[in-house]
């Protein structure tokens, strides 16, 4: 038997001898594409290469791909579980000529590798292609020796691919095995071609055609090819089954789901067990590409994804959290083909343990609210189908188990309205759908970066540079000159200004040229290494061409490189106090302060957040150099290095070593990174943690301040402890005790003071507040009696609490609140009436908010 991981290998070495460069499978998330939820397609990361937007690496490649389909257009997963071939996540293989080889190379590269390399039978392969690709047809005939019987040619859109409306497109050749007379089905283009005997497995895409927005279509003058084989059909195909969920890898996490619910994958426990595998693997590999479990865009399918599988292991009658405890199976099975997946194990363990023990609690309430929804119905009732939405949106259930649960009661689904509630929300979530928030890599900042090539950075160590004018830019279009007062982006062949990425605030400064000047705004990046400069004009003109002389923000450049530093060791304190499943979720550093969101699944303790500022501040103490070193990015993690999770890395990565480990050997902190940095860990001079919260389930945030941000902050926690003590006449040291004793007292007196006393009038009021008076020593007694309808106040004030309260004041708020005038008295007894009594408890929160001032 070839396993999985055996024909990835070998499909991979196969067009690595064919100088084919291996590219490693691009993250989940798209980089360069803000209209795609998620990568759902071997080509996907290629795509600006086809379109002539990016110049490819080399003119062949081949890559294993990781996709998902599961949200926006591309969702299968409803299906998953049910059908044979359906999947969340599933790996793509493929070879891409970009303008090098094309039909002939394609074809005869294909028949060589499924007939030779992975042995298939001739007598059972057969192909479709585009009924006017002639072309394609005789190559076949050529090549493979097929007849004419063999080649089926179809007319419809199956069989020519396009990459949108307009753009680059072409004819398809797709190859398909006859699985045997056993199964049902008939051959592609066939009436029943949706059976499962002819199954397709590799499709050849000819792209030779750019389509116009008038619809004509004309030759590329370099055609291109993308091919695209599903990995797990192929596994089927040579493990001999017929369905991708009793190959190798899937009958392992199935095993693993079986000993782990104690529940064979037999009968109708057979759809749960291979949901749970599915969706293992896309929420796995989801989380370590940096998506987390959220209410909205990419966050929220994960969670749909995840709470499908959750729901399921419950059907199984799972006890305890169930998905979290499969990962090491998982990444022993992928781990070594995708090294993220071990590296994120802890993250991935973690945030499964968490958001299954929120969704347990979730699924009580809806069955909660099914039960209230159906409690009112009897047998022949009809539960609405926004129920049944808000049911499947909310809590996930599936229509199915809503149906299966009140089919008991006799009651059926409103269908109609279900249908109608799901398709508004996916009209709305397709209106609502940005993509990623990235601003979409332009065509023309690759036009500009192919024709002026990459920025020259030079601001690792330097603050100050010259360089040349080499392209204007307003407002999406290139020009030859911005004039005084103007604002524009502007591209130097050299510069000192940081472009914003990996959480790092552009760079802003000051820019000089013969006759003009100008002030930097902003910097951000483009087309992968561009630096583009906002430009504000301030005297003069620039034009391209003019020598400039760049000049960053000194001061703030090097408050900037403590605060990304410091992050560094924030990072790895947090790893050390909380464990190794933290990791970073999304950092702005700028001039200013630090912003720090990581994985973690409940508020961190004072104890916490003293250990955590201890770690930081004793490295920083340490005042050793910051070490960075140029590495290929395996090599670097191999090494120790850290990356972030879903981050694209180049050839070339630069590796940051911040200090010596506070116990044992080693560096405190290695971490990929192409921020600026200081030079020793004690230019951070202090770290300071001046907040701490949740942004989102299994998400915290950390802001701190370094140096002489976080010394004014201090200096100004000590003026308002100052400040206490003055008023409270106790030194500075005694303010928190008296702090304490003073949220003592009003707990004791809120506690002591609330009585409303129903069928006592006014006048049967005083004698009773007398008699709390002599058990209230130091305090208030604030009650109100209710008699027809109508409210009586007294309330009394004993002991130093006289000090600080009026007793007229506090009447006359309950009074107030319960819709009469007001109330007299003395300052330490006063009475009033009202006209509602009904609102007694108002009164009395009444009371209580002026006694909290």
């Amino acid at each position: 038997m070839t396993s999985l991981n055996q024909i990835r290998s070998t499909f991979i070495d196969f067009f690595k001898v064919r100088d084919h460069l291996v590219v490693p499978s691009a993250p989940l998330v798209p980089q360069d594409d803000p209209t795609l939820m998620f990568v759902n397609a071997g080509m996907v990361p290629f795509k600006n290469y086809f379109t002539g937007a990016a110049t490819p690496p080399a003119p062949r490649a081949v890559s294993s791909q990781k996709c998902v389909r599961a949200g926006g257009k591309h969702n299968d997963l409803d299906n998953v579980g049910y059908t044979a071939r359906h999947h969340t996540f599933f790996e793509m293989l493929g070879n891409f000529s970009f303008g090098d080889y094309f039909k002939e190379g394609a074809i005869e590269s294909a028949w060589t590798l499924i007939t030779k390399e992975f042995g298939l039978s001739k007598d059972k392969l057969l192909v479709t292609v585009f009924h006017t690709d002639e072309e394609a047809a005789n190559l076949w005939k050529k090549i493979a020796g097929f007849s004419d019987d063999r080649i089926i040619r179809i007319a419809t859109a199956d069989n020519f691919w396009s990459m949108g409306d307009t753009g680059p497109c072409g004819p398809c050749s797709e190859i398909f095995i006859d699985q045997g007379p056993e199964l049902a089905g008939g051959p592609p283009g066939s009436p029943d071609e949706d059976g499962d005997r002819f199954l397709e497995f590799w499709n050849l895409v000819f792209m030779q055609f750019e389509r116009f927005e008038d619809g004509t279509e004309r030759p590329l003058p370099k055609p291109q090819i993308d091919t695209g084989m599903g990995l797990e059909r192929m596994a089927a195909i040579m493990q001999g089954v017929k369905s991708n969920y009793e190959t190798d890898l899937f009958r392992t996490l199935i095993a693993a789901s079986e000993d782990a619910t104690g529940v064979k994958a037999e009968g109708a426990a057979t759809p749960s067990h291979r949901v749970i595998a599915d969706h293992l693997r896309s929420t796995s590999f989801l989380i370590a590409d940096g998506v987390s479990p959220s209410n909205e865009g990419r966050g929220y399918v994960l969670r749909r994804i995840m709470r499908r599988a959750m729901r399921h292991a419950h059907i199984l009658g799972a006890a305890e959290p169930l998905m979290h405890r499969l990962v090491p199976t998982l990444v022993q099975e992928m781990g070594e083909a995708y090294p993220e997946l071990r590296r994120a194990e802890p993250v991935i363990t973690e945030t499964l343990r968490q958001e299954e023990e929120r969704f347990r609690r979730t699924l009580g309430r809806g069955m909660t609210l099914l039960e209230e929804a159906t409690a009112e119905l009897s047998e022949g009732g009809v539960l609405p189908g926004e129920t049944a939405f808000k049911l499947y949106d909310t809590y996930g259930f599936p229509l199915d188990l809503t149906q299966d649960a009140v089919r008991a009661k006799g009651v059926t689904v409103d269908l109609e309205g279900f249908d109608a509630a799901m398709k508004r929300q996916k009209d709305q979530a397709r209106e609502a759908w940005t993509g990623s928030g990235q601003v979409a890599a332009a065509a023309e900042w690759f036009a500009l970066r192919d024709r002026l090539g990459p920025t020259a950075f030079v601001g690792y160590d330097t603050t100050e540079a010259t360089g040349e004018t080499l392209s204007i830019v307003v407002e999406g279009v290139e020009t030859d000159r911005l004039p005084a007062a103007a604002t524009g982006q502007v591209l130097f062949d050299r510069t000192p200004f940081y472009a914003e990425s990996g959480g790092q605030a552009g760079d802003v400064g000051e820019v000089e040229w013969d006759g003009g000047r100008g002030r930097i705004l902003d910097t951000q990046k483009q087309a992968g290494d561009l630096h583009v400069h906002v430009l504000e004009v301030t005297e003069g003109e620039l034009v391209p061409g003019a020598r400039v002389r760049l000049a960053v923000d000194a001061e703030r450049r090097t408050a900037t490189r403590a605060n990304h530093s410091a992050t560094h060791l924030l990072h790895a304190a947090l790893r050390n106090v909380l464990g190794p499943h933290v990791s970073q979720k999304g950092q702005m550093v700028d001039g200013e302060r630090i912003r720090f969101d990581f994985s973690h699944g409940q508020p961190l303790t004072p104890d916490e957040i003293d250990r955590i500022e201890a770690e930081v501040n004793a490295v920083v103490r340490q005042n050793l150099p910051a070490e960075t070193k140029d590495m290929a990015p395996q090599e670097a993690i191999e090494a120790g290095a850290m990356a972030l999770f879903g981050e694209k890395y180049g050839d070339v990565v630069r590796v940051l070593t911040l200090g010596h480990a506070l116990e044992g050997e080693g560096a405190y902190s290695v971490e990929l990174c192409g921020g600026t940095h200081v030079a020793r860990t004690g230019d951070i001079a202090l770290f300071k943690i001046v907040s701490e919260g949740g942004v989102a389930a299994g998400v915290r945030r950390i802001e701190a301040l370094t140096g002489e941000a976080a010394r004014r902050w201090l200096l100004d926690q000590a003026q308002v402890a100052r400040s206490l003590a003055e008023q409270f006449k106790v030194p500075v040291a005694e303010v928190g005790a008296r702090v304490e004793a003073l949220e003592a007292q009003r707990r004791k007196l809120e506690k002591e003071l609330a009585r409303v006393m129903d069928g006592v009038g006014g006048k049967d009021l005083r004698p009773i507040a007398e008699e709390f008076k002599k058990q209230v020593a130091d305090g208030i007694i604030a009650l109100i009696g209710v008699a027809e309808g109508k409210a009586a106040v007294t309330v009394a004030v004993t002991g130093a609490a006289k000090d600080r309260f009026a007793a007229p004041d506090l009447a006359k708020a309950a009074v107030v609140a319960m819709g009469g005038q007001g109330a007299g008295g003395r300052p330490d007894f006063a009475q009033g009436g009202a006209p509602d009594g009904a609102k007694a408890e108002e009164g009395l929160a009444a009371i209580k908010a002026a006694i909290a001032g």
